[in-house]
């Protein structure tokens, strides 16, 4: 891939593209966004980039303002075997970037480049850095030796220590599609909110929703360990080091818990849009519901006013469940799935929150 082939990250990549064309490149970048997997892609065309033996130009002579993509450079970058390009994922079990594997980063990077002109370090996930090895990484990050690039790459920056934001140039690849949900996402949740819009009596009704979000999410944790065994170097190196085997596969599982992770927080976070959904549409229903007859015209123009405020304007389940219950208790909704998706960020057991959280939604 090249920079060419992102046209959705159009004017982040400018930036990007005139700070090469004038040789102003920061020594180490944050790179945020909601795709983890975009932000490592985008990361490596950066390495690409500046490490390209047929590079694009702007004008002849000038300086390389994207990959060719197929030249020995971009290939070897391409299949995590460049000598000069590195990479840092967490491979513990605890999912963390720890300081051991920092301090092999800095030795690597305080080497001079092997074959290429530029050293490029990505550390990918750079929110899992723990406090040892961020402040191990500190000093390097400061002052990185010459010809050398620090990418940083998170999904969560407010995840991430002050210490090491201040020291980067962050560059946000989120822009606003990431509040846009897929087909896939968007039949799910429609599906998932039309039966949480039927009468909810009794638990049973509650551990039906249960069971439709968990098969959700195994189905979504299988298609991540699918996706990702394929594009892992052990499905294209069969005969390895025990030791190098043992790695890949630490930093495989990481990967995709980590992606997992995300993911899941999305589908929650597409939940939640709907629940505000639902507490719109009680603010729209607050007097009807108290038993009150508002004038029809104002009642009508704060009606059309909050539709232009959904996310999900279609869905006809918001209103059903706005038409049981108080604005208080859509706020409560709203405030209980906040705190389940802090609880999810923790290491507790999934399947436990997600039941006491279905559990205190007054739907």
């Amino acid at each position: 891939m090249a920079f060419k082939d992102f046209p959705e990250q159009e004017q982040v990549v400018q930036l990007l593209q005139r700070s090469l064309e004038r040789g102003r490149l920061a020594h180490a970048y944050l790179f945020t966004g909601h795709q983890l997997g975009e932000l490592e892609a985008l990361a490596r065309v950066l390495a690409k980039t500046l490490n390209c033996h047929q590079p694009m130009r702007s004008k002849s002579h000038g300086p390389a303002i994207d990959s060719c993509d197929q030249c020995l450079s971009c290939r070897k970058i391409d299949h995590d075997n460049h000598a000069d390009v590195h990479w840092v994922r967490p491979e513990s079990k605890s999912r963390v970037i720890t300081i051991d594997q920092m301090r092999d980063l800095m030795q690597e990077i305080h080497l001079k480049p092997t074959e290429a002109e530029y050293k490029v370090a990505v550390i990918v996930a750079a929110d899992r850095l723990n406090m040892q090895s961020a402040n191990a990484f500190l000093k390097t990050l400061e002052e990185p030796p010459p010809k050398s690039i620090l990418i940083l790459l998170t999904t969560e920056p407010q995840r991430i220590l002050e210490t090491i934001l201040s020291r980067c140039l962050r560059l946000n690849f989120a822009g606003e599609s990431g509040r846009i949900l897929d087909a896939a996402q968007t039949a799910w949740l429609t599906e998932f909110s039309e039966s949480a819009a039927m009468e909810q009596k009794g638990l049973i009704g509650r551990y039906r929703l249960l069971g439709v979000l968990l098969k959700k999410l195994g189905g979504l944790k299988a298609e991540i360990e699918k996706a990702l065994t394929a594009r892992s170097p052990l499905a294209r190196y069969l005969e390895v080091e025990p030791e190098l085997r043992e790695k890949w596969e630490e930093e495989l599982v990481a990967a995709i818990e980590a992606e997992y992770r995300r993911r899941r927080a999305d589908l929650l976070l597409g939940l939640q849009w709907w629940l505000r959904d639902v507490w719109l549409q009680t603010l729209a229903l607050g007097p009807e519901i108290r038993g009150q007859r508002p004038g029809v015209k104002s009642a009508e123009s704060q009606s059309m006013r909050v539709n232009e405020l959904l996310n999900f304007p279609g869905m006809a389940s918001a209103r059903q469940v706005a038409q049981r219950i108080p604005a208080g208790q859509a706020m409560e909704n709203l405030q209980v799935l906040e705190q389940t998706q802090r609880l999810l960020g923790t290491n507790v057991q999934e399947a436990l929150v997600l039941e006491v959280g279905l559990l205190k939604l007054k739907l």
